[in-house]
C-alpha cells in the first residue's frame, strides 16, 4: 500500500493488485448518524441520497450513466461514524471514477425539487425497511436508546418523518460545508492500478478541491451502565418474540488490545453450530430459532468508534418467554468465565475469523472499503494485513476475562412483543 495526503487535506491510500483488470474507488467522509444535530434525525442518510442527484459539473443521473456505461457498479451507505461512496470499474476507467468522486466533493446540486424528492425516497425506505417489515429496525434502531443517553448515541438514525420533512436547502448546504470537506475524507483505490499514474490522476482531479478543515467530532462519551436497563415494545407484524442485549466494550481505537477479545468472544458464542449459544439454545434446548452476536450496532467492529457494544440477538419460537433466554445467556457467560474454553475451541474460532477477514478483502471492492474504514477510524490502513494475526494472538484468558465482564447489571436489553402478525 501507498499512503499520502494532498495539500487540501485529503488522505489517499493506494492498494495495487495487478491480478485482474478491475479497480475499486471509495471515498469515506467522517460524518455519520452520530454526527446529526438534534432536530435533524436521519439527515446523514438523506444527504447521502442527495449526493447522487448531480454534482458541480454533472446533471442529475449523469453519475449513474457514466459508471454503468463503463461496465461498472456503484453505491453509497450511511453508518454510525462515516458515510461512504464507491465504484467498481474496469481498470481503464480509473480516471472516470476519480473525476466523478472529485466532482461531487466540490459540491452536489442542491435544489428544492431534489430535496423534496429524496425526502420522499427516504420515507419510503423507512416504510419498507422498518415500519412495514417484521422486526424492522431491530435491534440497531431499538437498542441504542435503551443503552445510551446522549443524543448522538441514542437517536433514531433513519430519522423521523417530521425531521425529514423539515429539512431545508440551507440545512443541506450547511451540512455539506461542514462535513464534506477534503480534509474530512479518505480516498482509496484498490486493484489494477499503477501507483505513479494514480498519483498524477488523483492530484489532477482532487488537488484543486478547495481546502476546508475537518470539523470537530461530536461529543459521544458517556459512562458505562451501573444497573440493568430493559425495555420492550410491540411489533404488530412480528409473529414471535425476539430479544437483543448489549454490553459496553473497551474503546476500539484507543484500547484495541482490550477490545479484540470481545470480537473473538462474540464469535465463540454465536458463530457456527459448534458455538456456545447456537449449540445450547438453538440445537439442544430449542429455546430460540436463531442467535447472533457481533460488535457494534451495525456489525462493523473495525470501523466504529467508542462508545460501542457487544450485541447478542435472538428470535424465539412463538409463545416463548424472553426471561429464560437471558438467563441462559448469563449462565453460559458465567460458565465460560469460570470453566474456560474447551480444548480447540479458541483455535477453531480464530481460524474461521481469519478466513472471513481474508475472504472479505479478496475482492477489490472489499479491500478498498476495508482500507478506507481503517484509515478513517484507526489512521492505519495496514491493519488490513495485521488483523488476522492480531485476532489469532488473543488468548483464552483474555476471552474468559471478557466474558466475566458481561454481567446482567451492565446489560441493556430490548424485547420484541409480537403483535399477532404473520
Amino acid at each position: 500500500m501507498e499512503r499520502f495526503r494532498l495539500d487540501n487535506g485529503l488522505r489517499v491510500v493506494l492498494a495495487p493488485d495487478r491480478s485482474a483488470p478491475v479497480i475499486a474507488v471509495a471515498v469515506f467522509y467522517d460524518v455519520g448518524i452520530r454526527s446529526e444535530p438534534p432536530g435533524r434525525t436521519g439527515f446523514a442518510h438523506l444527504f447521502e441520497h442527495l449526493m447522487f442527484q448531480g454534482s458541480a459539473h454533472l446533471e442529475k443521473l449523469a453519475h449513474f450513466r457514466h459508471v454503468q456505461g463503463a461496465g461498472g457498479t456503484f453505491n453509497g451507505s450511511t453508518h454510525l461514524d462515516y458515510t461512504d461512496y464507491y465504484e467498481t470499474l474496469p481498470a481503464g476507467a480509473l480516471e472516470r471514477a476519480l473525476f466523478l468522486e472529485a466532482d461531487r466533493m466540490r459540491g452536489p446540486i442542491l435544489t428544492e425539487a431534489n430535496l423534496r424528492n429524496q425526502v420522499d425516497v427516504v420515507k419510503e425506505e423507512i416504510r419498507v425497511n422498518v415500519l412495514n417489515r417484521p422486526y424492522g429496525g431491530f435491534p440497531w434502531l431499538k437498542l441504542p436508546p435503551v443503552m445510551f443517553d446522549t443524543f448522538g448515541n441514542a437517536h433514531d438514525g433513519y430519522g423521523s418523518f417530521d425531521d425529514l420533512e423539515a429539512a431545508t436547502i440551507d440545512d443541506a448546504s450547511g451540512f455539506f460545508e461542514t462535513y464534506y470537506a477534503a480534509g474530512n475524507a479518505v480516498l482509496t483505490v484498490a486493484g489494477d492500478v499503477d501507483p505513479d499514474l494514480a498519483r498524477i490522476l488523483i492530484e489532477k482531479h482532487f488537488g484543486d478541491v478547495p481546502p476546508r478543515p475537518a470539523p470537530p467530532r461530536p461529543a459521544l462519551a458517556e459512562p458505562d451502565l451501573t444497573g440493568e436497563r430493559r425495555e420492550s415494545y410491540v411489533d404488530p407484524l412480528a409473529p414471535a418474540p425476539a430479544v437483543a442485549a448489549a454490553w459496553r466494550v473497551p474503546d476500539p481505537v484507543a484500547e484495541r488490545a482490550a477490545f479484540l477479545p470481545y470480537v473473538v468472544l462474540a464469535e465463540v458464542l454465536t458463530d457456527g453450530d459448534a458455538s456456545r449459544l447456537v449449540e445450547r439454545m438453538v440445537l439442544r434446548d430449542r429455546s430460540v430459532t436463531s442467535v447472533g452476536g457481533y460488535l457494534g450496532f451495525m456489525g462493523e467492529p473495525y470501523a466504529v468508534r467508542d462508545p460501542t457494544a457487544l450485541v447478542l440477538q435472538a428470535r424465539l419460537p412463538a409463545g416463548r418467554a424472553v426471561d429464560p433466554v437471558l438467563a441462559t445467556v448469563d449462565e453460559e457467560l458465567d460458565r465460560l468465565a469460570t470453566d474456560g474454553l474447551a480444548p480447540g475451541e479458541l483455535g477453531r474460532t480464530q481460524a474461521r475469523m481469519a478466513t472471513h477477514l481474508l475472504r472479505d478483502t479478496d475482492a477489490v471492492l472489499g479491500r478498498s472499503l476495508t482500507i478506507a474504514g481503517l484509515e478513517l477510524v484507526h489512521g492505519d490502513p495496514a491493519l488490513v494485513n495485521d488483523l488476522p494475526r492480531l485476532v489469532g494472538e488473543v488468548t483464552a484468558g483474555q476471552v474468559e476475562q471478557a466474558a466475566a465482564t458481561l454481567r446482567a447489571d451492565r446489560r441493556a436489553s430490548v424485547e420484541v412483543v409480537p403483535g399477532g402478525g404473520s
